[in-house]
This record gives structure tokens, C-alpha cells and sequence, in this order.
């Protein structure tokens, strides 16, 4: 492996723990309805588990509601049990063939509690971002020990990657302060 190699090969690892970190905040709901709350319901289809998005068309009705429209009408109880079996404190109500999801307000202690769930998950996206750049450092030694690069390289090349690192990690940190708003705001 050479240095560029290394380089690039932890800045995409970074890359993809950050984009995971996203998705993960995606996830952990706010005030506001989004279909991507609803992504990971497994809905029973002709005994099969089936994301709820293969057997309906989900939208947003209004700011605090998700309308979910099973594309086959015998799904419409189907689909409302899911949801409300997912344990996500919704509770959806049936009008004709459209499943109207309203998204409950959050009291402050469940405002609270998401909050300290968000600074969790961004401990974990920077031990995954270090665990990274440990690795990086040890190729780096690695290659000093079989002589392939000199020490000034090595060491040049350990500041990119912890370089590398803090971009990350800051990153991460103004992820965190935008979803704490987003949550802390009634």
C-alpha cells in the first residue's frame, strides 16, 4: 500500500461512517411527521415481511401528519398493525383505503431523552471515525518498520490523517447541535 492509498482509503471509510451517523439521525424522530420514520416497518405481505414502502404509497398530509396508502385495500389493516405494533408511540387511524399516521407532540422529558440518544450515537460515529484512523496510523508504522517510507512521511502522514480525523469528528459535533435544535424546539 503506499501513502496516497492509505490516505484515500480512510478518508472514504470516514465518509461512510459519517454518512451512516445521517441515517442513523434520520431514524430518531422530531416534532415533525417524515416518511422516514416509518422506513423499517415490516408489514406481513402473503406471508412475508416486506418493508411498508413495497406495499403502500406514503406522504406527508401536513406538518404533523403521514398519510399511508396501501396500493391493495385487503392491506389496509395489515399495514395499521404494523405501524402500530413498531413501538414508536404511533398511533394510526384508518379513514377509507388512507392510514392517517398523526405524530404526537414530544413532552420535554422525551425531548430530553432523544437528545442524550442523538449524543450516543455520536459517540459511537467517533469511536468508529478513530478506530479509522488507528488503523491508518498502524499501516503507516507498518510501512516505516519494512522501510518503504522515511520517518519524516510517516509522521507527515499521520498529521493528514488526524487532519483527516478532526474534520470528521467537528462535522459529526455540528450534526449533533442541529438535531439537539431540531429536537429542543416545540
Amino acid at each position: 500500500m503506499t501513502l496516497a492509498e492509505i490516505k484515500s482509503g480512510v478518508d472514504q471509510k470516514m465518509q461512510r461512517s459519517l454518512e451512516a451517523f445521517k441515517s442513523d439521525l434520520a431514524k430518531i424522530r422530531t416534532g415533525r411527521a417524515h416518511t422516514g420514520l416509518l422506513d423499517h416497518i415490516q408489514v406481513d405481505y402473503y406471508g412475508s415481511n416486506v418493508p411498508i414502502s413495497q406495499v403502500a404509497n406514503m406522504s406527508l398530509i401536513d406538518a404533523r401528519t403521514i398519510g399511508v396508502q396501501p396500493w391493495e385495500k385487503k392491506m389496509v389493516q395489515a399495514v395499521e398493525r404494523a405501524i402500530r405494533d413498531a413501538d414508536l408511540g404511533l398511533n394510526p387511524a384508518t379513514q377509507g383505503d388512507l392510514i392517517r399516521v398523526p405524530m404526537p407532540a414530544l413532552t420535554e422529558e422525551r425531548r430530553r431523552e432523544l437528545v442524550k440518544v442523538v449524543k450516543n450515537e455520536a459517540e459511537t460515529a467517533k469511536i468508529a471515525v478513530r478506530n479509522l484512523r488507528r488503523d491508518a496510523n498502524e499501516q503507516l508504522k507498518k510501512l516505516l518498520k519494512d522501510k518503504e517510507i522515511s520517518e519524516d512521511d510517516e509522521r507527515r502522514s499521520q498529521d493528514d490523517v488526524q487532519k483527516l480525523t478532526d474534520k470528521f469528528v467537528t462535522e459529526i459535533d455540528k450534526l449533533v447541535l442541529t438535531k439537539e435544535a431540531e429536537i429542543m424546539t416545540v
